[in-house]
């Protein structure tokens, strides 16, 4: 391990140990270089606000971009300037770590979501207990069932994998209508395009144009979990964003409002 990486993990610890004391501070100068963040579609709300409350503690400067997992990657691969992934699985995480373009003395997990079955808030489909058996087709009727890219993007690939464990998958594979993450997956559901979507329970939380028709057994699938990394040339302002979203009160609680489960103790 080279001394900037062990110097940066030695950072990493004090700054989390003293997050408790960024709400204190709210003179502190913004550096102007700012800290780029790429995210998952889904965290956008969560993300959101914990950046405001961030901006609000510290006048540090944060920009988050969102878009789907793969696609965020694929741009950091090809030397887009981000500072930070929060990505909405490992895979991808592990993609990076293999190339050596994150941290992994920063690595850790973040959050962790459900996946939910949703429906227009105008819909006749009620409440369903999501098992073997489900006759989800016949929920469908003529329409098509709403998931994001089943072979790239991970809220696809856990619906794929909930519906193959489920053995509904033969049913419904030859009638999905694929968007390019999971906020567009939900909203082909919410603006009535599509009668039934898979997505996270965050994003049915988000969205008062849905609701959630069943929850899937968290057995169904791989666990849903959400890594953070800083990759190898983040400036040094990320530590301390890393740092807030990691153990600051304020963070932990936009997650939670959000659905999020929040993994990991907070600082002491």
């Amino acid at each position: 391990m080279t001394l900037a990486r062990r110097s940066r993990r030695s950072a990493l610890a004090l700054l989390a140990a003293a997050v408790a004391a960024i709400s204190r501070v709210s003179s502190a100068p913004a550096d102007e270089r700012g800290v780029l963040v790429f995210a998952a579609a889904s965290l956008k709300n969560a993300l959101d606000a914990a950046a405001a409350a961030y901006r609000a503690a510290t006048g540090g400067e944060v920009t988050v971009s969102y878009a789907a997992t793969p696609a965020l990657a694929r741009q950091i691969e090809q030397g887009a300037p981000a500072a930070m992934l929060v990505s909405a699985d490992l895979a991808w995480m592990d993609y990076l770590q293999e190339r050596d373009l994150i941290d992994p003395a920063t690595r850790g997990n973040l959050l962790g979501n459900r996946l939910v079955l949703v429906a227009s808030k105008d819909s006749a489909v009620g409440r369903v207990a999501i098992g073997p058996g489900l006759d989800l087709a016949g929920l469908l009727g003529d329409g098509r069932l709403a998931v994001a890219e089943v072979e790239a993007v991970p809220a696809g690939r856990y619906a794929k994998a909930a519906l193959e464990k489920l053995g509904v998958w033969r049913a419904v594979s030859g009638r999905l209508a694929q968007a390019e993450n999971a906020r567009a997956a939900l909203a082909l559901v919410s603006r009535g395009e599509a009668p039934l979507g898979i997505v996270y329970r965050t994003d049915a939380v988000a969205d008062p144009d849905v609701h959630v028709v069943g929850t899937f057994p968290a057995d169904s699938h791989p666990p849903i979990v959400y890594p953070v990394a800083l990759t190898v040339d983040a400036p040094e302002p990320a530590m301390a964003f890393l740092a807030f979203l990691r153990a600051a009160p304020a963070a932990r609680a936009a997650f939670a409002r959000a659905g999020f489960v929040v993994l990991g103790p907070p600082a002491s």
